[in-house]
């Protein structure tokens, strides 16, 4: 039976002084350290229970009694989980769990009016508004593709590490690790202390180039020990590291039996000849981390490239994007770590406060500049690791032409190649109406980053393929009875 329109409305949306979207290490910094200075603050998280990605942790029915064996400074995050609560407890935060923010709009005030959709199939619709927002939604993995990359057992790092700390499951027994990035070593330690064999951990780029920058090293010596400290735990527990390597195939009938790992040069094109199988029964792969900015650049926030090869978006010193009225903190603003998102988190809610109250205690303001310096030493090493594990452009010598390079819609690099060289596309946007690349489900967070670098090497118009991301007015997908009740509240 038809839902009447009095059925579909949406409820009174909250208010606040302060929104902020995303309960991870950043927005979780931000919405603590923003009532503790007594703004009215939305925490918004699409997720159950905050700590986002990196704080995830195992859901309370498995019985878990030690969460924090699987994470790394978990007394900070118990820390900012106990304001929060206390936050709650007295009406200063208001933590909206479970609530996918799907779009931004400006409000008749000039504020902001946040659209969420909430529920197992998201049938229902909730709605925020405030006069500051704040964008924390953090990052998704980044993937390139390579042929039998779509055989069952294939899983992203990330992902492999996300679902053993919410899971406590493995995606197999002997597990090998590769792509590029520091974050490779903690996947590793993670499954060898949860009883996988990790036999090999695959690093494309290596760590050598790292002491090119003497200065951000000594700017950073916790960053350098922690290194040193992830490399002896991988050595004693029998983990090979093999830099300068790929995986280039996986093998195996129905899923995942070996994996090709072949010599990469400089510009990461496979040294001819040199490709040797490792036996496994799992390969989680990734390299680095691509900000999630459906949001910010729906709000109309303008974006950079960074070292990494990824758009991010433009910040100032004070955390505020080139939209008045909006903030980003954490990987939004560019990938840099825990310690990274947790200073911009405290920072952009002290920016925030200022600009709600036209200035701040002077202990409030040394703060702040203690937190900004802390910030560019923070960036300057998030730069470096970048430039160090960017993806160089040989990678795509690891394809067929029959490789998958959208999952989603089976769109193969021979497609991709064709639409550029012979259909004249000129830009991702051409190539994605030509192909269906990054179309389908995911919406081209697995696809996007490895469809741009191909239309960009490949393509034979005078325009080159856009760096940034696309703007979509939807950021998660939603009912169109979701679109009626927007259309309905005016």
């Amino acid at each position: 039976m038809p839902h009447s329109g009095a059925d579909r409305r949406p409820p009174a949306a909250h208010r606040a002084d302060l929104a902020v979207v995303g309960a991870g290490p950043a927005g979780l910094a931000a919405a603590v350290t923003a009532a503790d200075h007594g703004l009215d603050v939305v925490l918004l998280d699409a997720a159950a229970t905050p700590g986002g990605q990196y704080y995830r942790s195992p859901a309370g029915g498995l019985g878990a009694t030690r969460p924090e064996a699987l994470h790394h400074d978990w007394p900070v995050f118990a820390a900012l989980s106990a304001r929060l609560t206390a936050h709650r407890g007295s009406g200063a935060i208001r933590h909206l769990a479970g609530h996918h923010v799907w779009t931004v709009a400006r409000a008749g005030d000039g504020g902001w009016t946040l659209h969420a959709v909430t529920g197992a199939d998201a049938q229902h619709h909730s709605a925020v508004r405030a006069p500051r927002l704040l964008l924390a939604t953090g990052a998704h993995e980044r993937q390139l593709p390579f042929p039998g990359w779509t055989l069952p057992g294939v899983v992203g790092a990330a992902g492999a590490q996300a679902v053993l700390k919410s899971g406590l499951v493995l995606p197999g027994h002997r597990i090998v690790v590769a792509g590029s990035g520091p974050l490779l070593q903690a996947v590793a330690l993670s499954l060898t202390r949860a009883g996988a064999e990790v036999p090999a951990l695959i690093e494309a780029a290596g760590y050598g180039a790292y002491a090119r920058a003497p200065r951000v090293l000594a700017a950073n010596p916790g960053k350098a020990a922690e290194g040193a400290r992830h490399g002896a735990a991988l050595a004693r527990a029998g983990v090979r590291v093999l830099c300068h390597r790929a995986v280039t195939a996986v093998h195996g009938d129905g899923r995942v039996e070996a994996v090709t790992v072949s010599r990469i040069d400089r510009r990461w094109r496979p040294v001819p000849g040199s490709g040797r199988e490792i036996a496994c029964d799992a390969l989680a792969v990734g390299h680095g981390l691509v900000p999630q900015l459906e949001l910010a650049v729906a709000a109309g926030c303008e974006t950079r490239v960074g070292a990494d090869g990824t758009a991010a978006v433009v910040l100032d010193e004070q955390l505020a994007t080139t939209v008045p009225g909006i903030w980003a903190a954490g990987e939004t603003g560019g990938v840099g770590g825990v310690a990274l998102a947790l200073c911009e988190g405290e920072l952009a809610a002290l920016a925030v406060l200022r600009a709600a109250r036209g200035g701040v205690h002077r202990s409030t303001a040394r703060r702040a500049v203690a937190l900004r310096r802390s910030r560019q030493r923070l960036r300057a090493f998030a730069a470096l690791t970048g430039a160090v594990h960017r993806p160089g452009p040989g990678w795509s010598e690891w394809l067929t032409g029959t490789t998958e390079v959208c999952r989603c819609e089976e769109v193969t690099a021979d497609r991709i190649r064709t639409a550029c060289e012979e259909l004249g596309a000129g830009d991702t946007r051409t190539v994605k109406l030509l192909t269906r690349a990054g179309m389908g489900w995911c919406q081209g967070r697995t696809c996007g980053f490895a469809v741009r670098e191909l239309a960009a090497a490949h393509a034979t118009g005078p325009t080159a393929a856009p760096a940034g991301p696309d703007r979509r007015p939807l950021a998660c997908p939603v009912k169109l009875s979701t679109l009626a009740d927007l259309d309905d509240s005016g």
